[in-house]
């Protein structure tokens, strides 16, 4: 989707501190990070939200990455994965992402 930020990023149309990346998916650093630890896992093509996913094994690939990436950054004291779905859920950008957070003790509840 070209009018698409995180499409754009995934494309190298626009530089962001990238951690990882695949033929699938690419992991970057947010650039309004809310805790020390604050990367974000997408996929590359573009899929607007948690409803729009018709192959879950796109989820479960953004989510192993996640917890390889926690291991890699040293969040062992702990971390927290967030998919947020829609306007109510707190969904920002419309291309699926999960934010990786940790280095602090995250409170609960969470919003």
């Amino acid at each position: 989707m070209s009018s698409c930020v995180f499409c754009k990023i995934a494309s190298g149309e626009i530089a962001s501190q990238i951690l990882y990346q695949d033929e699938k998916l690419i992991a970057f650093r947010d650039i309004n990070p809310v805790s020390p630890v604050h990367v974000l896992i997408i996929p590359k093509e573009h899929v607007s939200s948690l409803n729009d996913v018709n192959d879950f094994s796109l989820v479960s690939g953004l989510v192993e990455r996640a917890v390889i990436l926690a291991r890699e950054l040293g969040l062992e004291n702990g971390y927290r994965l967030v998919v947020n779905t829609g306007n109510d859920g707190g969904q920002s950008v419309e291309h699926l992402h999960v934010h990786l957070l940790g280095g602090r003790n995250l409170a609960w509840p969470p919003g």
